[in-house]
């Protein structure tokens, strides 16, 4: 099993920026981003898949303000977060697997421990 360790995020005014860091222990075909808001699903937001050379993919609600990155000799993964309205309040998870990548995250068994992310209006 991968294993995903997590930092960044905190708190910040709407317009602000943030920068959460993934490692992972050993590189898996699909990498990505889920959060998820008080009381709602998880949502993916972003990912990178080595079948389609890893050209990152994101959801329409974070396309245009978020950039997923990689950092292949620390083997981490990076979601620079810009122009972060309220909506965007949740907690942030990194997941893994071999394969393709999912929109669904009942598809991931390894994750990151989570890291908060609050903005304020």
């Amino acid at each position: 099993r991968v294993q995903l360790t997590q930092s960044g995020g905190g708190s910040v005014q709407a317009g602000g920026s943030l920068r959460l860091s993934c490692m992972y222990s050993y590189r898996t075909d699909c990498i990505a981003w889920f959060r998820q808001a008080p009381e709602k699903g998880r949502e993916r937001v972003a990912r990178l898949w080595s079948g389609d050379g890893s050209v990152p993919v994101y959801a329409d609600s974070v396309k245009g303000r978020f950039t997923m990155s990689r950092d292949i000799p620390n083997n981490t993964v990076y979601l620079q977060m810009n122009n972060l309205n309220p909506e965007d309040t949740a907690m942030y998870y990194c997941a893994a697997r071999d394969g393709r990548c999912y929109t669904d995250d009942q598809m991931y068994y390894d994750w990151g421990q989570g890291t908060q992310v609050t903005v304020s209006s």
